[in-house]
């Protein structure tokens, strides 16, 4: 009955904003918006990566916009409960999310997810991918894509990989090199990413999936290996890391961040904030920050992104039923 009313009250709540907006029109409605603070809620805690890339652009954008951008973070479900949040919110341009990919793998591994992570939300624009990169402990013998590859199909089920936990994007980024590459290795979930680097350079663990600022340092002070990045493109900064798709072609497994607001925001609203993002993504020092968080600016405009979040959907839904992932 709660989540009866509760979706009743957003409809409610949606009905008076296109009431309001076909009153006075959705361009002057919009020419009008902001005239108050703006809510950016990110799923997960203060210091974290998504959370330092939320308070990266929001003063920026506050100051494009002539009101404050306020961070607000609603930890939880692994982004879930902010989720919720904002898709229960106003379709008025006041409530937004900074979403990532978790949010699409969720929906094939919770079926009964209180909201639909494409429906309920009307995409604004992409600003980030995190890149991730396979490392390895400097005893495995393999230093190229092709070498990683070729030992994994030689000798299924010998090793193991270690990743920060079910569900995440890098153990599924894994599980579809796996399923490309026709062979099977030992899935290690940690809880979180902390330990990961340390077990793979004592030879704990052989393989590791992490951000690309946890290995590319580790890998120039020659502690551990870092083999192949997964994005389908070298890295700024880090070149000598070939891409998985080097040896298994086509391969992209790109974590994306993505501005997100209520499903039926009015049009305008959304173009003023994905043009807006657009300029703060272009701006030259951007790149720079954001890679000391293992981050990389990539504007995705509002009908490319939404194209884009369809298809990641899908690609991450294939590689759990292929996979037989279940959630833990």
């Amino acid at each position: 009955m709660q989540n009866l009313n509760n979706r009743f009250s957003m409809g409610r709540r949606s009905a008076l904003v296109l009431a309001l907006a076909a009153t006075l029109g959705t361009g002057a409605w919009a020419q009008a918006w902001p005239s108050k603070p703006v809510r950016l809620l990110v799923g997960y805690s203060a210091g974290g990566g998504v959370d330092a890339m939320a308070r990266l652009i929001a003063p920026r954008l506050s100051t494009l916009l002539g009101q404050q951008v306020v961070v607000d973070n609603r930890t939880g479900a692994a982004g879930l409960i902010a989720g919720d949040t904002v898709a229960r919110a106003a379709p008025d341009g006041y409530t937004l999310m900074l979403g990532d990919s978790s949010l699409l793998i969720a929906q094939h591994l919770q079926p009964r997810m209180s909201f639909d992570p494409i429906k309920a939300f009307t995409p604004v624009a992409g600003v980030f991918t995190l890149p991730l990169v396979i490392v390895a402990n400097n005893e495995v013998p393999a230093k190229t894509p092709a070498e990683f590859v070729k030992l994994l199909k030689d000798h299924p089920g010998r090793y193991a990989y270690a990743t920060s936990g079910v569900g995440t994007v890098h153990h599924l980024g894994f599980e579809m090199l796996k399923g490309q590459a026709r062979t099977f290795v030992v899935h290690i979930p940690y809880r979180g990413a902390s330990q990961i680097v340390p077990d793979v350079m004592s030879g704990q663990v052989p393989f590791g999936v992490v951000s690309a600022t946890s290995a590319i340092a580790q890998a120039k002070a020659g502690k551990l290996r870092a083999v192949a990045v997964m994005n389908p493109v070298k890295l700024a900064g880090a070149e000598d890391i070939a891409p998985l798709s080097d040896a298994l072609p086509g391969f992209s497994a790109v974590p994306r961040l993505y501005v997100l607001a209520p499903a039926g925001t009015p049009a305008p609203i959304v173009e003023r904030l994905s043009d807006s993002l657009r300029t703060v993504m272009e701006a030259p020092d951007i790149a720079q920050i954001a890679a000391q968080q293992g981050a990389v600016p990539a504007y995705m405009p509002a009908g490319p992104l939404a194209a884009d979040i369809v298809r990641e959907s899908a690609e991450w839904g294939k590689v759990i039923r292929e996979q037989k992932i279940t959630a833990q």
